[in-house]
């Protein structure tokens, strides 16, 4: 919200030494976010006047357009050199202009040499195109103003033209306004009322101590059967509905130029004088409104749900497919406007419009205006569904005061009677729903409380008072809140009104007192030990949002019954194209290696650790929970019951080269083994003994592929998958050819695990190395091989490598042979060879039992 200081001094009197950094200390003390003050004019001095164009002559003899024009400045024009004078004789003044949106007689804005324009351009008396040039006929980009009307071609917006009463040789810094400072606020959700100038007004009343003059205080006719039928048939998207009607408008008058100014300072361009009267009492009073040229409206105006495939053109020319749950203006043809957001073209106000039974051209002349409370929710994903946000459908998603909607409508007829020569019709339209004032219990001790400071009762009931609320009660106080105020539900809610209004500044700084014992819990330790791990190991951490679209499964080849298409949808997304919670890491993970890969880093190892979710069915949440007890057990149980299964996972994508090449030799490219060894890398963290095998599951290779399991107490439990991707994928969702993943679950992990790593023992004795070669078939897993030498070695054993897998003729065909460093060590004495061999023996002949291992050369 954009908020010029010269606007703001007419509802609150402001001292006159007050400048915009003041004003924004103060706001910002009172909470909101005031984040510059633009100081407009800055660097602009005069002269600066009015002047009348008297003659134009068209300069034909060079590449583009020119205009020779005499202009007539009144007194501040200076005399030609001839005169010997030193200037203000009256004398027309000789300009060069390249523009062509004026003409002879309009009045426009003239720089006099000697002034200076923002961005340092100094005018001067200069000699251009053959002809001397006294001065710079101006536009609204030169003159820093904004829009000042429709950009002509090439995006400049022309000359200023004047309206024709402004006087000639008057001050046009005075008459545009052109010097002030606004304010740019960035109002958050819960202050939507500060989209108005009547709702910062009153926060900087409050903040100086001054008392406000209201703008929607205003003498509102009561409603009456004589007002513009209308029918609202959906009372809950529209809970009060007002029309009013102006007829006699004379349609050649413009916006006069106060008005303008203050549409452009606001950030909004001027567009036609009934329109910018709209638009400026919703920036007043914060209250948005429509418009209708009556002539084009056809019998009653309603308000209801749209039809499921009912079309309608906006005003901004796109014609719109409309939802159900889009609410809608309407009259007997059916929708004329989305309501909160954007009118309709089929009733729109225009400079000029074709009466449908003569034919005849003409501007508008009579008007209905619209002025309604809907539904936020509502407006919000109507304009979210239609991507389609309007100043209207801000103010509306964030809450307007229901109450405003009369004095708004007032004001409009008010300005349109002054401005466009027009006469109010008696009739006034009013459809309310009946609705009691909201009211808070609230102990007078609870601001005190919250904040650690004694504040005291009364100073409760003045800040409250000050926001607007009615105040009843001594130790319990009854609060009615203010109708603008819809954030205010909740004693926290009014408790932070007084805290904020007393100064955030004021409240004491306390350490808090953690109670000991406490630390983190085991599911806590895990995580943060596997990301320091993956992040020893080369891996960098990428946080992704949890949410994906139904196109992803496809690209990840999922069956159609995979549990992982299985999702929670979310009631009101982000975006549609990703409306549900992930059920794996891995899209996000590949969606930022696939950025990365686009932005120039082709070497990647990425790694994330979150919350995936599958559903558990559907249920209902149970009733009477509050906040301020404990839940009991059945009520937690429900709860569980009713929300989706999120079990902590584990991710990591891998891409490029895993080791780099350089003098010290040829490096290496990531592959499947490397996305296994990253799973390995996670089991250790969480002391559990994995098992790989072979398997075939999306989105990986068929062939390169593992299964990855716990082994605990005799059991082996499936924790996830490592491998290369399939390259179908990788062609699906744009990655490099080999990229490879790991995923794995830290719950069942830890479920599996010791509880903790335990510390390697360090033993003084000498360890014993033995190397065997065995003959297995192709079919037979590595690891079945590795878990039979490992129980057959026994005790002794400290630790087995596979160091080479070979296969060719030497071996026979079929066979591969897989070569073992066995490393035995004892705790309290050294091996003799003969103990060594024989454990070696021992663990041959179990893995020869139990896969058909035969030595290689036996």
């Amino acid at each position: 919200m954009r908020v010029p200081l010269s606007w703001l001094r007419e509802y609150v009197d402001l001292p006159a030494t007050e400048t915009g950094r003041d004003v924004q200390t103060k706001l910002i003390a009172a909470g909101l976010e005031v984040e510059t003050v633009e100081q407009l004019g800055a660097g602009l001095t005069g002269p600066l006047v009015v002047g009348q164009v008297l003659t134009i002559e068209e300069l034909t003899e060079f590449k583009k357009p020119i205009r020779f024009c005499t202009v007539d400045v009144g007194r501040a024009g200076s005399a030609s050199p001839a005169e010997g004078s030193e200037g203000g004789t009256g004398a027309p003044q000789e300009i060069i202009c390249g523009a062509r949106n004026f003409a002879v007689g309009d009045k426009v804005v003239v720089a006099l040499p000697g002034a200076v324009l923002p961005g340092d351009f100094r005018i001067a008396e200069r000699k251009t195109y053959g002809r001397v040039s006294r001065g710079m006929i101006c536009s609204s980009d030169e003159l820093g103003m904004g829009d000042w009307e429709a950009p002509q071609a090439g995006g400049s917006h022309g000359i200023v033209v004047l309206p024709p009463e402004v006087e000639i040789g008057s001050d046009a810094t005075e008459l545009l306004e052109l010097y002030d400072e606004v304010l740019d606020i960035a109002v958050t959700p819960d202050r939507g009322y500060c989209l108005s100038m009547r709702g910062v007004a009153r926060e900087a009343a409050i903040a100086y101590g001054l008392p406000l003059r209201d703008p929607a205080l205003l003498d509102v006719p009561a409603p009456n059967s004589y007002g513009y039928p209308a029918q609202v048939s959906d009372p809950i998207g529209c809970d009060r509905f007002t029309a009013r009607t102006v007829v006699g408008l004379d349609p050649e008058p413009h916006s006069p130029i106060w008005l303008k100014r203050r549409l452009q300072k606001a950030g909004m361009r001027p567009i036609s004088l009934a329109v910018d009267i709209t638009n400026y009492v919703m920036l007043e009073l914060g209250q948005p409104l429509h418009a209708y040229d009556r002539t084009l409206v056809q019998g009653t105006i309603g308000v209801r749900r749209a039809e499921q495939g009912e079309k309608f053109t906006t005003l901004d020319g796109t014609k719109r497919v409309l939802d159900p749950e889009d609410l809608v203006i309407i009259d007997e043809r059916g929708p004329i406007g989305l309501a909160g957001v954007m009118g309709g073209a089929n009733t729109e106000i225009a400079d000029s419009v074709t009466d449908p039974e003569t034919g005849e051209v003409r501007g508008t002349t009579e008007v209905v205006i619209e002025a309604a409370h809907f539904d936020p929710v509502s407006v919000a994903r109507t304009a979210r569904r239609h991507k389609l946000s309007s100043e209207a459908s801000r103010r509306f998603e964030r809450g307007v005061d229901p109450q405003a909607a009369a004095a708004a409508a007032q004001r409009t007829v008010d300005l349109l009677v002054l401005l466009a020569g027009g006469t109010a019709e008696a009739g006034v339209t009013e459809i309310a729903a009946q609705s009691a004032p909201r009211t808070v219990t609230m102990r007078a001790d609870h601001p005190d409380r919250v904040a650690g400071v004694a504040y005291g009762r009364e100073t409760v009931v003045r800040r409250l008072q000050e926001v607007g609320c009615d105040v009843y009660g001594q130790d319990e106080l009854v609060v009615s809140v203010p109708s603008w105020r819809p954030d205010l539900h909740h004693p926290n809610d009014l408790a932070e009104e007084v805290i904020r209004l007393e100064g955030y500044e004021n409240l004491p700084a306390t350490l808090p007192q953690p109670p000991a014992g406490r630390g983190l819990t085991a599911r806590q330790r895990l995580h943060r030990r596997v990301g320091r791990a993956l992040g020893g190991a080369g891996f960098v951490e990428a946080l992704n949002y949890p949410f994906v679209g139904a196109a992803v499964f496809d690209q990840l080849g999922l069956e159609a019954d995979d549990p992982r298409r299985s999702v929670v949808r979310l009631v009101n997304p982000l975006s549609d194209e990703e409306p549900a919670l992930r059920t794996t890491l891995l899209p996000g993970l590949l969606a930022a290696l696939r950025r990365n890969e686009g932005r120039g880093s082709h070497d990647l190892a990425l790694f994330e650790t979150g919350l995936v979710f599958r559903p558990t069915g559907e249920g209902e949440l149970p009733a009477g929970l509050t906040v301020d007890r404990r839940p009991t057990e059945a009520e937690i149980a429900a709860l569980n019951g009713v929300l989706p299964r999120q079990p902590r996972r584990v991710a990591a994508v891998l891409a490029g080269a895993r080791e780099q090449s350089g003098w010290w030799g040829a490096g290496r490219p990531a592959d499947w083994a490397d996305a296994v060894e990253s799973a390995r890398t996670v089991a250790r963290e969480a002391g559990v003994d994995l098992v790989i095998r072979a398997d075939q599951h999306a989105p990986w290779h068929p062939g390169r592929c593992a299964a990855l399991y716990a082994s605990a107490d005799g059991r082996e439990t499936l924790v996830g998958h490592a491998g290369e991707l399939h390259p179908r994928v990788t062609k699906a969702l744009g990655l490099p050819e080999r990229t490879c993943a790991m995923e794995m679950e830290l719950d069942l992990l830890e479920e599996a695990g010791r509880g903790s790593v335990e510390a390697p023992r360090i033993s003084t004795f000498p360890v014993a190395t033995q190397d065997v070669a065995l003959v297995v078939s192709h079919e037979v897993p590595t690891a079945e091989v590795e878990k039979a030498l490992r129980e057959g070695a026994g005790e002794l054993l400290e630790s087995i490598r596979l160091f080479d897998v070979f296969a060719g003729s030497q071996i026979g065909e079929g066979k591969k042979s897989l070569a073992y460093a066995l490393r035995f060590r004892a705790a309290d004495r050294t091996l003799t060879v003969e103990e060594a061999s024989a454990a070696r023996d021992a663990a041959v002949a179990l893995a020869s039992e139990r896969t058909g291992a035969v030595l290689r050369g036996a």
